[in-house]
C-alpha cells in the first residue's frame, strides 16, 4: 500500500499542530495495526512499517523461531522458519507479508480513528509542556465560542477555556471580544482537559498592577499580598524599597490614573491599597481600612490569632458588608482576626471580673468563733465551702453529715450567730455573696479594664 501522499498530508499536519512528524508516523502504524487485527481476525503478532522516501505500507506477521512448537500463531519451529529465510536461528524472529489490499472501508475508519485520538494525545501532551510552567502569567485572548457558562478563547496556538468559577460577576463577553486572563492551570485529562484561564484570581490584579505602575515593574514597589473577591472587592499590600517612593501613591497614581486604569479593566471592581507592614499589628490596622481601629491584641502569635477592638460606630465599617473587609483583611494577614466593639469588650471584662469574685466568706473564719478544725474540714468535704451556704442549711441538713452530731450542730450554728453578729450596725462591713462587676470597675473605664496586653495603635488611613 502506497502513502505518497500521506506522508506528504503528515508532514503538513505535524507543523499545523507543532508535533514532530514522527509521531504522526508512529500513530499510523499503530492505527494500520488496529485494522488489520480487526480485518484479519487473528491474534498473532504483528509489525508494521513505512517506507517514509515511498511511502509504502508493508505490514507483517511475526513468529518466533523456537525448538519445539507451542502457540503456531506465535511460535514457528527451526526446520519451517529455514524454508522462509536459510539464515534463521533458535530465538530469531520470521516475517510473513500481509496483503494490505485487502484492508476494506471500515478498516481505513477504524485507522482514522486511532490517527486523530494519537494526534490529540501528541497534541494535549505539547501543551501541557509549554503551559504548565506558565501558571499566573497574564495572556490576550479572544473569545472563539461559548459553551452553556464556559467560554473558550483563542490563546494562538492553542485554545483556552475560562470556566463559570473563573469569571467575575460583573462581566459578560460576546464572540469576538478582546480579553486579558491569566493562565489558572493545565489539565491533562478529563472533561477540562486543556489550558484553563481565569479572570476571578488574584494574580489577575497583581499582573495588572506590574503593567500599569512601572515602579513595580521595575522592582521599586513589591507586591506583598493580594486578596480578592471577584467582582466585589479587592486588597492589595504594596511595600517600597526606596524611602524616597511612596508604594501606595505610585500604585494610585497622578489624580488616580493608574489604579481606574485598573478598576476599569475589572469593570468596576473596588480596590483597596494597602501599605505592607513587618509589623502583624501595624498591618492589621491598615488592612481593615477604611474603618478606624483602636486596639490590635495579638492573642496567639503561634497559631497567628488576634483580636481588634473597634469604636462602637465602626463595628459595622470594619467587617463591612457580609463580613467581607474582615475576610479580605485576614487572607491578606494569613491570620485570624475576631473584631469586637468595645461594648462587647466591656461586657466581657465583667464577666471575667464576677467569675473572679469569691462567692461569700469560707467556712474557716468559724475557727475563731469555736469550731474546730476538724468540724471545719467535715463541712468541707460534705461541699460546703462558705459561711452563706452554711447558714442557709437547717439543724437536720447539718446532723445528716456523717461525723457530725447534735452538740456539734449546735456549735456551728452559734458560731454563724457569733460571724454575723460582728456586723451588726455596720452592714457596709458584711461580706456579700457576690459583688457585681460593674461597681468594682467603678471609677475606672472599662477600657482599661479590657485592655489586657493590648496594643494601641493610631490607625492610618490609607485606602483610596
Amino acid at each position: 500500500m502506497s502513502l505518497g501522499p500521506i506522508v506528504q498530508s503528515i508532514e503538513i499536519l505535524a507543523k499545523e499542530k507543532g508535533i514532530e512528524p514522527r509521531v504522526i508516523l508512529d500513530a499510523v502504524k499503530d492505527a494500520m495495526l488496529v485494522a488489520a487485527r480487526k480485518q484479519f481476525h487473528t491474534e498473532e503478532d504483528l509489525v508494521a512499517e513505512i517506507d517514509e522516501k515511498s511511502g509504502a505500507l508493508q505490514i507483517f506477521g511475526v513468529r518466533q523461531v523456537v525448538e519445539e512448537v507451542t502457540d503456531p500463531l506465535k511460535e514457528i519451529s527451526l526446520a519451517d522458519a529455514q524454508k522462509k529465510d536459510p539464515a534463521a536461528e533458535i530465538g530469531t524472529q520470521v516475517r510473513f507479508p500481509k496483503p494490505t489490499e485487502s484492508l476494506g472501508r471500515i478498516s481505513a475508519q477504524t485507522a482514522k480513528q486511532v490517527i486523530l485520538q494519537k494526534v490529540r494525545e501528541a497534541e494535549r501532551e505539547n501543551i501541557f509542556s509549554e503551559y504548565s510552567g506558565r501558571a499566573g502569567e497574564l495572556v490576550n485572548c479572544v473569545v472563539k465560542r461559548i459553551e452553556g457558562p464556559d467560554l473558550v478563547l483563542d490563546l494562538g496556538k492553542t485554545e483556552a477555556r475560562l470556566v463559570k468559577k473563573e469569571q467575575s460577576k460583573l462581566e459578560s463577553f460576546s464572540v469576538g471580544d478582546r480579553v486579558r486572563c491569566v493562565i489558572r492551570a493545565v489539565e491533562k485529562a478529563g472533561k477540562n482537559a486543556g489550558v484553563i484561564v481565569s479572570r476571578a484570581a488574584p494574580e489577575l490584579v497583581m499582573r495588572l498592577f506590574e503593567q500599569e505602575v512601572p515602579e513595580i515593574y521595575d522592582n521599586t514597589v513589591v507586591i506583598k499580598a493580594c486578596a480578592r473577591e471577584a467582582g466585589e472587592r479587592t486588597k492589595i499590600a504594596v511595600s517600597s524599597r526606596d524611602r524616597d517612593v511612596d508604594s501606595v501613591g505610585a500604585c494610585v497614581g497622578m489624580k488616580g490614573m493608574r489604579v481606574q486604569s485598573i478598576i476599569r479593566e475589572l469593570r468596576g471592581e473596588k480596590i483597596d491599597i494597602i501599605e505592607f507592614s513587618e509589623d502583624a499589628v501595624t498591618f492589621a490596622t491598615h488592612a481593615l481600612s477604611p474603618a478606624k481601629i483602636s486596639r490590635v491584641s495579638v492573642v496567639d502569635g503561634i497559631g497567628k490569632h488576634m483580636e481588634v477592638i473597634v469604636d462602637d460606630t465602626q463595628l459595622s465599617l470594619a467587617i463591612g458588608k457580609k463580613g467581607q473587609n474582615v475576610r479580605l483583611a485576614a487572607k491578606l494577614l494569613g491570620w485570624r482576626i475576631d473584631i469586637k466593639s468595645e461594648e462587647e469588650k466591656r461586657q466581657e471584662a465583667e464577666s471575667q471580673f464576677e467569675s473572679m469574685v469569691v462567692p461569700g466568706a469560707p467556712v474557716s473564719v468559724l475557727l475563731d468563733h469555736g469550731v474546730t478544725d476538724e468540724i471545719v474540714e467535715k463541712l468541707v468535704q460534705a461541699g460546703i465551702p462558705t459561711v452563706e451556704a452554711l447558714g442557709a442549711m437547717t439543724p437536720e441538713d447539718l446532723e445528716a453529715i456523717p461525723g457530725v452530731d447534735p452538740e456539734a450542730v449546735e456549735r456551728v450554728q452559734t458560731a454563724v450567730n457569733s460571724y454575723y453578729g460582728q456586723f451588726e450596725g455596720s452592714m457596709e462591713d458584711a461580706p456579700q455573696a457576690a459583688v457585681p462587676a460593674s461597681e468594682v470597675a467603678a471609677g475606672a473605664p472599662a477600657e482599661t479594664a479590657a485592655q489586657n496586653e493590648s496594643v494601641t495603635i493610631e490607625n492610618t488611613e490609607v485606602s483610596e
